[in-house]
């Protein structure tokens, strides 16, 4: 009797170390931090994504989660995506549809493309008290990224910040390209993983915006193209312009209010279809099923 008290003893003491080290996990940890933070996305919602660590790290030794949605067993994908949401901080929408679309490959991946989602690039920015568009060092990351070898950092994204924005803080481009991990960590992402489309979802303007190669999207679910203009810095200018990648930017109408369940469908199956058409330079002529929730 003694050995089998010893015994359940000693079971109830290892579990409950393991539950609490996998409750402290960098993954539990976040999710537990972003489901408090956003009404549309509960701590479960996020666990069940099964997000994994990335080797990046934010100014205050955050993680940078990703999912992968890897090519399945004896079927080519027609190419590779990148998802990047909540890139700036105050963009909740931003990141709460990404977790809404994860959920829907989760049930529904059926290897039309290689899938890598960072539903939250600025952590620090999204989980502080107050969230804000910039990162813990008060840079926005999408006036970080590098310009041309041939474009002094000093005379592109500093003298436009300064002329052009009055040095408004929340567009602070940082003192020198990559000067940040979030933004650093992304380019080098960008150059392993080497995407052919890179989605980038923001928030408020409620258009879509476009840079780089291939045709734009005239329409995803209600949102219309219309050209923002590309900036010094931005992602759009460093992966679309100088990298020649496609990157599509989806500007949610609202940063604190999220679409209708119908609009978050219709803008992802909307994306599904310009990506099957437009992901590489071909006729549109596949016939591979959409990654997308049929219901």
């Amino acid at each position: 009797m003694v050995l089998l008290l010893k015994t359940f003893l000693v079971s109830f003491f290892l579990s409950s170390q393991l539950i609490a080290g996998d409750e402290m996990s960098p993954v539990n940890d976040q999710c537990k931090r972003i489901g408090s933070k956003l009404g549309s996305v509960s701590i479960n919602d996020c666990l069940d994504i099964k997000l994994s660590v990335t080797d990046g790290w934010t100014v205050k030794d955050d993680v940078i989660l990703i999912k992968e949605y890897p090519p399945l067993e004896n079927r080519l994908p027609l190419g590779k995506v990148l998802l990047i949401g909540g890139i700036h901080g105050d963009e909740y929408s931003s990141v709460s549809i990404v977790f809404k679309w994860l959920k829907i490959l989760n049930q529904h991946h059926s290897g039309l493309f290689h899938w890598n989602i960072v539903p939250l690039l600025n952590p620090d920015g999204l989980l502080r008290k107050k969230s804000q568009r910039m990162n813990e060092n008060n840079v926005d990351l999408n006036r970080n990224f590098p310009m041309p070898d041939s474009q002094n950092w000093e005379n592109t994204a500093i003298k436009y910040w300064i002329e052009e924005k009055g040095k408004d803080p929340r567009y602070y481009p940082g003192p020198e390209a990559l000067s940040e991990p979030e933004s650093n960590w992304l380019v080098g992402h960008i150059n392993t993983f080497q995407p052919d489309v890179i989605l980038a979802i923001h928030a408020p303007y409620g258009v879509i915006d476009h840079d780089g190669p291939r045709n734009a999207p005239d329409k995803l679910g209600s949102l219309y193209l219309s050209y923002l203009g590309t900036y010094p810095g931005s992602l759009g200018n460093f992966a679309g312009v100088q990298r020649q990648i496609p990157i599509i930017t989806v500007e949610l109408p609202y940063a604190g209010i999220m679409p209708t369940k119908e609009e978050i469908g219709n803008i992802w199956r909307d994306l599904v279809g310009w990506l099957r058409k437009n992901i590489v330079e071909n006729d549109g002529s596949a016939t591979q099923e959409y990654d997308y929730d049929p219901e």
